[in-house]
């Protein structure tokens, strides 16, 4: 499942005490790399693969010039949009986890892995795909709402922002997946194109586009 050995779904008394909690630093995925090399199963779980397959079956088979993706973990998703992009900049708070990804796509030219604190750290220029993975949750409020703003205006006209996200009560995370997800659809600027909702997870798909239409 989504959680692995990372912190697992709250009880429901857990998920009345939700609301406030601050963002997760750097030093909260440093503990969880420090213990395990991929802390929520990314590259064995049968559950993360078949998310993975459908993640990449919302993008309808386009290939991307410029790519970036916040929250790479080990780069084991990386590895799959490198095959859809000319150029990917894959993005990690964690130390442990840049390096791990890098491991994996050191013989992708065309990808380049970093450590940043986004949105802060944003890297410059724009982009034809952002893919937020299991990770805008991770976020307070209001940075997710500054992120999401930084994140429309860093899109190309028709460019594409992916996100999907757990859906579960968890002990840590600021923000629910459906939270999540419910500010994104608010967000000005961007069109629904492609959604899937499971019990565990949903997805969806917006394209930027001018006032002038889609």
């Amino acid at each position: 499942m989504r959680q692995g050995r990372a912190p697992r779904p709250a009880s429901p008394a857990d998920g009345r005490a939700e609301a406030a909690r601050p963002r997760l630093e750097a030093g909260y995925f440093d503990a969880l790399y420090a213990t395990s090399a991929d802390p929520w199963d990314f590259a064995t779980s049968a559950y993360e693969q078949a998310k993975y397959d459908r993640t990449l079956a919302a993008l309808d088979g386009r290939r991307f010039a410029r790519a970036l993706e916040v929250g790479c973990s080990i780069g084991i998703l990386s590895t799959r949009l490198a095959a859809r992009c000319e150029e990917l900049v894959a993005v990690d708070v964690a130390q442990r986890a840049v390096e791990l990804a890098r491991a994996h796509l050191a013989d992708c030219d065309h990808v380049r892995i970093e450590r940043r604190r986004l949105p802060e750290e944003l890297p410059d220029g724009t982009w034809d795909l952002i893919v937020c993975s299991e990770v805008l949750y991770y976020w307070d409020r209001a940075t997710l709402e500054r992120a999401l703003g930084r994140f429309t205006r860093a899109l190309r006209p028709g460019g594409a922002l992916l996100a999907v996200h757990w859906r579960q009560p968890t002990r840590t995370y600021p923000l629910r997946g459906d939270e999540v997800h419910a500010l994104l659809r608010a967000q000005r600027g961007l069109h629904h194109v492609a959604g899937h909702v499971e019990a565990h997870y949903r997805l969806d798909r917006y394209d930027r586009y001018d006032r002038a239409g889609p």
